[in-house]
């Protein structure tokens, strides 16, 4: 899977977070402004870039800029470790967006973890799997990340709703320091808005065999980027420095949009820390 943002997106949240202007960034860069204008286009750049010069007046790591230049992408993963965990990509309106399905595999006790755009191959899963869906986890209420909410809760209505939505029901709404079992595992979940008033990056642990945590942080972090600051950019980045770069190395991040990730690859790759 390609990432989510690639080198011209990157450079174009930069400037919008430090609110550098296309012919500054251009300038720091070397190359004209329809060149920087094309590379936030494609990502591609036609002439060689000054990274040491656009990092420092972006706000980015030169040297991790450069490597996502080079066509740096996260490991791929096994994810027979964690045996109950399912990721659900679905596609539409030009964006393809993740979800993820996580059940105990004695009680079949199941969490979904946003919905992605179409019903159809989770509710497919869970009843091959002949699971009962307990949980519905929602990072943001984006409606790429909500799209499919409504047929999921006909399917199960019973299944309770987590939101970090101050509108929502008082039900519904996340409770500070709850832990929801789902059979052996355990979910908790730290809010990191930034990107999303109602942000919540949800941590699973208690995985069998001792498997590494499991964080669903929505469109807080990508593999190589962070979502965009519509809430506030400063925001965001202190949040993600604070509450997810901040766990375990090994701890797997599982975004809303692009490919699956570790905190470690993150603190050594992603050019926005």
């Amino acid at each position: 899977m390609n990432l989510e943002d690639h080198l011209g997106d990157i450079i174009r949240k930069a400037r919008a977070m430090n609110n550098v202007s296309t012919s500054v960034a251009a300038n720091a860069a070397g190359i004209s402004e329809s060149e920087l204008s094309a590379l936030e286009e494609s990502g591609k750049a036609a002439a060689k870039i000054n990274f040491p010069a656009i990092g420092k007046i972006l706000g980015l790591n030169p040297q991790k800029l450069e490597t996502i230049a080079n066509g740096w992408k996260p490991s791929e993963k096994d994810l027979s470790q964690w045996r109950e965990l399912r990721v659900f990509t679905t596609s539409g309106e030009g964006l393809t967006v993740n979800c993820y399905l996580v059940w105990d595999e004695v009680q079949r006790d199941a969490a979904l973890f946003d919905t992605g755009l179409d019903a159809k191959p989770i509710l497919d899963c869970i009843a091959e799997n002949q699971l009962q869906l307990r949980h519905i986890f929602v990072t943001h209420s984006h409606w790429d990340h909500v799209e499919a909410l409504g047929k999921i809760r006909e399917a199960f209505p019973k299944a309770k709703l987590h939101s970090g939505s101050k509108s929502a029901p008082v039900d519904q709404r996340n409770k500070s320091s709850e832990i929801i079992h789902l059979g052996g595992l355990r979910v908790t979940h730290r809010e990191t808005p930034g990107h999303a008033e109602d942000g919540v990056t949800y941590l699973i642990g208690n995985w069998q065999e001792d498997a590494p945590h499991v964080a669903i942080v929505g469109d807080t972090i990508f593999a190589g980027s962070m979502g965009k600051g519509n809430q506030s950019w400063d925001l965001a980045r202190q949040k993600i420095r604070e509450q997810i770069l901040s766990l375990p190395p090994e701890t797997l991040l599982c975004p809303g949009h692009g490919p699956l990730t570790t905190v470690a690859e993150e603190k050594e790759h992603n050019p926005f820390f």
